[in-house]
């Protein structure tokens, strides 16, 4: 094969003696593609997820594949080495395309294969690629052996294809949208192991038919060179929404505190609850409800409700090992205490080495976190398993409001991946149910605090008066969910252990996942380091 560099109109175009179908086979191709075009694309990309690190070089770790009728794309399974000494793995489909008007902003390179010139892009936004994908697993078999593996639900007979867009909004996957009906999420982050979102969907809408998840209808998974099964995309039906969960309490939460000043309510003459104690609406006190209304505790209570059958459907499982319910158990804890020790660690050095940036409140509560470090990891490894007798199962991992959709009184859960942060293995450790609870309860109290943060010159109070309001809010929404969470839970037989066991538990996993948060607001929002900085302090006190 002889390769030889030209140049054309002022654009290097490399050139290769083999057609598309062979270009992998062409050494000299994948070395220049890889090391003087991909470091660069690569680094643009919104889903590439080591813009903090130095990149040192890629290697082809796989390539496979998705084809039909003459149509031949690539999948590239690219390992990106950091100078950090780790490493990604990133799943990149090409295609060749010779006309000069398509993907103009996703080409990768200019290539001349044969007596052709054209571009290698990211075949994603082909739309014969996303057809291609489409109808693979719309016509796939019960059984596939392949090494490029096709799944659909048994009994769903997918539509003639129509149309495909991307979703546009993501940041770590790339979504396609089919017919108006179906979304096929491509991960682009890749583990050698099945993915969480797969296997928890599947699962929860196939086998558990939770009807409040997106339907699961299919997949594609290659099996790489050491025979391990890695999932490439996850095929869901497209739920309708009015949004997510997220954006739909900041506007609630805003509402409340306008509230403050049109009735003119004093913080004084509003009744105080005790943190975790379990509240009924019918139980709320008339002042309490004056302020912040029905709607938004009805909302809570219906998002406690759909929490716990979450739970329920992850913990009534007896054939499936990898779903079976397990208790607390000495490994469980070594596991914990070694994980969380060492993140706890991280962000002692992180707050340390940012004090200068912060201010106030955030400067007095940063500065006593680190005079209490030996206080808070007395509390981390202080998990004393031979006293917890609730059941540890699957859970969500990354449990927030911007994984729930709102569907006009309902809810719809999402997004199975896991903590990001976390390897595979560990997103699949099963867990105590109430650590999903502590993060939505986590999600709350950000809630509040980024609307004081977003709408502070619209109120008329102070920025201290504001925080006990919000404060006193978070604790009553906190009531409302946990009276409901638990009475389902307990209804179904889902151990999640007694009221002390329960309030630990809740304790334990307020503080890990604060603390987990400490860090992405030191880097990116010190501003907002407030938060977790207020929720560590709360546990503290508490």
């Amino acid at each position: 094969m002889i390769q030889e560099t030209i140049t054309i109109s002022e654009s290097t175009i490399f050139s290769s003696s083999n057609n598309w179908e062979e270009i992998i086979a062409d050494k000299d191709f994948v070395a220049v593609f890889l090391s003087d075009v991909l470091e660069e694309y690569i680094q643009k990309q919104r889903w590439f997820g080591g813009k903090s690190s130095q990149l040192k070089y890629i290697e082809l770790s796989e390539y496979f594949k998705i084809q039909q009728d003459g149509e031949i794309y690539f999948g590239l399974i690219l390992e990106v080495n950091f100078v950090e000494a780790f490493y990604h793995h990133y799943f990149l489909p090409i295609a060749f395309v010779a006309d000069e008007s398509i993907s103009k902003e996703n080409r990768i390179l200019p290539i001349k294969l044969k007596n052709t010139t054209g571009y290698i892009v990211d075949a994603m936004h082909i739309e014969g690629f996303r057809k291609v994908a489409y109808e693979r697993i719309s016509s796939a078999l019960p059984v596939d052996k392949t090494p490029v593996q096709y799944h659909k639900t048994e009994g769903f007979n997918f539509p003639t294809y129509k149309s495909s867009r991307l979703m546009g909004v993501e940041q770590s996957n790339t979504s396609i949208i089919y017919n108006d009906a179906f979304i096929l999420k491509f991960f682009r982050r890749i583990y050698t192991d099945k993915n969480p979102d797969y296997e928890m969907s599947r699962f929860l809408s196939n086998t558990k038919e939770f009807k409040h998840t997106p339907l699961y209808l299919g997949s594609i998974n290659i099996i790489d060179s050491d025979n391990i099964n890695v999932t490439i995309g996850l095929m869901q039906k497209l739920v309708p929404n009015n949004g997510d969960a997220w954006e739909y309490f900041l506007k609630e939460i805003h509402k409340i505190y306008q509230t403050i000043d049109s009735k003119n309510i004093s913080y004084k003459n509003l009744p105080d609850v005790e943190m975790f104690k379990r509240v009924k609406i019918s139980e709320v006190p008339p002042q309490i409800i004056d302020w912040i209304g029905l709607n938004l505790l009805s909302k809570v209570k219906k998002l406690a409700q759909r929490t716990a059958e979450m739970h329920i459907a992850l913990g009534s499982e007896f054939a499936d090992t990898s779903f079976t319910p397990t208790r607390f158990n000495g490994d469980y804890t070594v596991w914990l205490k070694n994980r969380l020790t060492y993140q706890f660690q991280n962000r002692l050095h992180l707050a340390e080495n940012n004090l200068h940036k912060l201010e106030g409140d955030s400067l007095q509560l940063a500065k006593e976190f680190l005079e209490r470090k030996n206080e808070i990891r007395k509390r981390l490894v202080n998990f004393d398993w031979t006293k917890l007798k609730g059941e540890r199962i699957r859970i969500h991992g990354d449990y927030h409001l911007g994984q729930v959709l709102v569907q006009d009184d309902d809810f719809c859960i999402l997004d199975f991946e896991g903590e990001p942060e976390s390897t595979i293995r560990d997103r699949k450790v099963k867990q105590p149910p109430l650590k999903d609870v502590a993060g939505l309860f986590r999600s709350f109290h950000y809630a509040i605090y980024s609307t004081i943060f977003n709408h502070q010159n619209e109120y008329k109070k102070t920025q201290e008066e504001l925080f006990k309001y919000g404060e006193l809010l978070y604790k009553y929404m906190v009531s409302i969910f946990l009276d409901t969470y638990i009475e389902t839970t307990k209804n179904a037989n889902l151990h999640i252990g007694y009221r002390n066991e329960r309030i630990f538990l809740l304790k334990y996993c307020l503080l890990e996942k604060a603390i987990y948060e400490l860090g992405y607001e030191l880097n990116s929002r010190p501003k907002w380091t407030i938060i977790p900085l207020k929720g560590i302090a709360n546990i503290l006190n508490s």
